[in-house]
């Protein structure tokens, strides 16, 4: 069978996060996207825990679905269950440097996450964030998790991200080997992050061997599915296990994408001196911002370009597909000259998941004409201008997002 998984989310224990992170408002606005399994989040707070035993049941397949009973009943019709997922921040001294780096970690059951949770506790304090920062080294916290439950998916996550990835500019590393040593091996899968795509992460060989997953990192039920993993293999645990470990294209068959551009680490920048600049431009100005004189953030696609050892435009053999997409609000919102939470944008989208169907499905493959006839002809347009990546993309910068035009403003 074919589903779309969206393993990285957050829950309402983790900061900044919505207050609608709740079971019930996942579930719903999961089958709005058209995902068919997505994380949990935060395995390691107590007290979400408790939440999800209470509100979810397991299924044999290492998954689980939401009681029938707190089913929201507005919404398409569709089946949506849930991974255990958890994300973990460790900040650590290694080799002379201080690192930090972020690391997502799935298992098959909420046992396992009783377990790995009680050995963290030694470590630091798990009850103040749904995502914990730990002074724990990634190689040390993947013995830990490997131990307490031997068929964990351990995967590095955003791994671009300058402040806190494995090879972020600030604070990570220049190779895997580095930060995992000879745990290495047990590392199968590597979360690319919304700045970069499969393209930039082509041009290094060293990751030809590693399945490049793609998840929302979502902080609002509304954001997930940004980007999302498509699978055609059994919608279980030990599938996706399966498929991960291997590096199977065929189980694992592709993924849905942010533009990078989008993605609000792309460029080198200073947000608060609003300087965005490409590559070579920060190189030629020795990393240091006009305004201020302080240090640039080194982007997703300067730190790429220094550690690829293939060309811009390499394509590898046998590689996955991948779909761009704009998310939907935001879609509307641009072809309307509207904020993408405003009422001109809400009317239209939620006519058009009750019409036809769910937002994914919409983006994707629903004919344009169908579009056309149920939003109009400059959405209808719009999106297609999506599929075809006729865009205009203001590249995000230093924890800014980049800026969507789908219409000059002649249009």
């Amino acid at each position: 069978m074919n589903f779309i998984a969206d393993f990285h989310i957050h829950s309402r224990f983790s900061r900044a996060t919505s207050k609608n992170c709740c079971p019930e408002q996942l579930e719903l606005w999961a089958r709005r996207k058209g995902v068919d399994l997505v994380g949990t989040g935060d395995f390691t707070h107590a007290g979400w825990r408790e939440e999800l035993k209470e509100k979810l049941t397991p299924h044999e397949d290492g998954l689980y679905g939401l009681k029938t009973a707190l089913k929201e009943k507005t919404g398409p019709a569709g089946r949506v269950t849930f991974i255990i997922s958890g994300e973990i921040s460790s900040i650590y001294k290694k080799n002379g440097r201080t690192r930090k780096v972020h690391n997502l970690i799935l298992l098959p059951d909420l046992q396992s996450a009783q377990r790995l949770s009680k050995r963290l506790e030694a470590v630091g304090n798990l009850h103040s964030d749904g995502r914990p920062i730990l002074g724990l080294d990634s190689k040390n916290l993947l013995d830990m998790t490997l131990q307490a439950c031997p068929k964990a998916l351990f995967i590095p996550a955003h791994i671009w991200t300058p402040h806190f990835s494995v090879f972020g500019s600030k604070s990570g590393f220049d190779d895997i080997e580095e930060c995992f040593e000879d745990l290495t091996p047990h590392i199968y899968a590597l979360e690319t992050g919304l700045s970069s795509d499969p393209p930039m992460n082509w041009r290094l060989s060293a990751l030809d061997r590693f399945a490049l997953v793609s998840n929302s990192d979502a902080h609002s039920p509304a954001n997930l599915a940004r980007e999302a993993n498509v699978f055609s293999t059994d919608l279980s645990y030990e599938a996706i296990y399966r498929a991960l470990s291997a590096n199977d294209r065929k189980s694992f068959s592709g993924t849905i994408e942010f533009f990078p551009e989008e993605g609000k680490y792309h460029f080198d920048g200073h947000r608060v001196c609003k300087v965005q600049w490409e590559p070579g431009k920060t190189i030629a100005a020795s990393g240091i911002c006009p305004v201020c004189g302080g240090k640039i953030t080194v982007g997703v696609l300067h730190r790429v370009e220094d550690l690829a050892d293939r060309p811009e435009g390499f394509v590898l053999p046998n590689a996955r597909k991948f779909e761009r997409i704009v998310p939907l609000a935001q879609a509307i919102g641009s072809c309307v000259g509207s904020s993408s939470t405003s009422k001109k944008v809400n009317i239209p989208l939620e006519n058009m998941v009750e019409t036809l169907g769910p937002e994914l499905i919409i983006l994707r493959q629903t004919p344009i004409k169908d579009i056309q006839s149920v939003a109009g002809d400059r959405i209808a347009e719009g999106i297609r201008r999506v599929r075809a990546g006729q865009l205009k993309i203001s590249a995000g910068y230093d924890g800014e997002y980049g800026v969507v035009k789908i219409f000059d403003e002649g249009e």
